[in-house]
């Protein structure tokens, strides 16, 4: 006989594997600089082992999602930590390149595990506004994650302590949601007659796919600048990981309170004004230097606070005969994004490295200039969802215009 739901204890659970997927992200955005001296990697390379990370988030997370109502969360999150636990250990003891793209894209796997079960199984286990505060709450513990995993990591780094020995952090909260997890029940999917076929038809509404194309560049925006903080930021006169964990620390915050937020701006509202103040955020990256990167984190942080969340929440309110399906692939388009664009990342550092060279900058000098430039490049996807998030706005608050995108 299965003991009685224990909503709260799996909700707890879900945050220490967010956490895990957290300090994933943090932790190998602080050890990137070691990586490349120990094992001579390049930007492009550097990128490449992050897109592994992207990449193997959304397979799993899309394969989960259209899997769910079979497979259940359980299964999932057991996969999920077979996953965590051997790319993290692999990790632990890699000594090549090659080795680092397999144990990168096992743990990006047991990420997109965790957000494909923990999603819909938060969706089933909450109902009405309850279901939205715990979504936001959630999800404020990948910045939350973030903010604890950047300090540890350059603690670890400070104190001259070997890459490896971050990476055997993440194995902490694995752990704790492994033991949280063990021997609970776990609700079963809410919609009964949930079927791929009817979530595919759904997700073919233009409004879905109107969020999909954002979702690329909401995650992107959010992503790009974090992951690659650590060499973008180097030598602009703050410590990189400092900034990352003020710019995640304020978006836990942001995603905690954010209920009165939406309730007052709505979520398009919401998402508009983020847009807006990640364009300001990024720009004030790329151009100023010193303690007054302090400020734009700042501006920065508000601009991506809520991006994830409200994409997800407003899919999961406006277009729900999608599923968990939808839901899951739009978090997978989301990762994808990431993945394809971190090498392109890595390109831009290393070719405008060259530019600043050929301009007669060298050392210092040459990185910053470097490190700018590649986030002028990435104003361009914020810029984008300005427009993309402000048609939306004045769309959705006609009934009528809004009704064409209803199935």
């Amino acid at each position: 006989m299965s003991q009685p739901l224990n909503a709260n204890r799996l909700f707890l659970a879900s945050c220490f594997a967010l956490i895990t997927t957290a300090f994933s992200f943090s932790i190998r955005a602080g050890i990137l600089v070691q990586l490349g001296t120990e094992l001579n990697l390049d930007p492009v390379q550097l990128g490449t082992i992050n897109s592994m990370w992207f990449l193997g988030f959304p397979i799993s997370m899309i394969l989960g999602g259209i899997f769910y109502a079979k497979m259940g969360p359980k299964l999932i999150m057991q996969i999920a930590l077979v996953a965590h636990a051997i790319g993290i250990i692999t990790t632990i003891y890699a000594s090549s390149y090659n080795v680092l793209l397999i144990s990168t894209l096992l743990i990006g796997l047991g990420n997109g595990c965790t957000e494909a079960a923990c999603n819909p199984m938060i969706a089933d286990s909450y109902t009405g506004n309850e279901f939205h505060s715990k979504l936001n709450r959630f999800h404020m513990w990948f910045p939350g994650g973030i903010v604890l995993g950047s300090l540890i990591s350059k603690f670890m780094t400070d104190a001259s302590l070997p890459w490896q020995a971050q990476i055997w952090v993440i194995l902490i909260p694995t752990i704790i949601y492994a033991v949280l997890f063990f021997g609970q029940s776990f609700p079963k999917p809410r919609v009964a007659g949930d079927n791929t076929l009817a979530n595919f038809k759904a997700m073919l509404n233009p409004l879905y796919l109107f969020m999909a194309a954002c979702m690329a560049l909401t995650a992107i925006s959010e992503f790009g600048p974090q992951q690659w903080v650590g060499p973008i930021l180097a030598k602009a006169g703050a410590s990189p990981m400092l900034i990352l964990a003020l710019v995640t620390g304020l978006m836990a915050v942001g995603r905690f309170f954010a209920g009165p937020l939406i309730k007052q701006l709505n979520t398009v509202g919401v998402l508009l004004g983020s847009a807006i103040f990640g364009v300001i955020g990024i720009y004030m990256l790329s151009t100023m230097s010193g303690s007054m990167l302090y400020v734009a984190a700042i501006f920065y942080a508000l601009g991506i606070c809520y991006f994830w969340p409200n994409m997800l929440g407003f899919v999961g309110e406006k277009l729900p005969e999608t599923g968990a399906l939808g839901l899951s692939i739009m978090g997978g388009i989301g990762m994808f994004s990431s993945s394809m664009f971190q090498p392109v990342i890595g390109g831009w550092i290393q070719s405008n490295k060259v530019v600043a060279e050929s301009q007669g900058m060298v050392g210092d000098a040459a990185d910053l200039a470097a490190g700018q430039a590649t986030l002028s490049n990435m104003l361009l996807f914020p810029a984008i969802l300005i427009v993309a998030f402000t048609i939306l706005y004045f769309t959705t608050r006609k009934a009528k215009a809004f009704n064409i995108f209803r199935t």
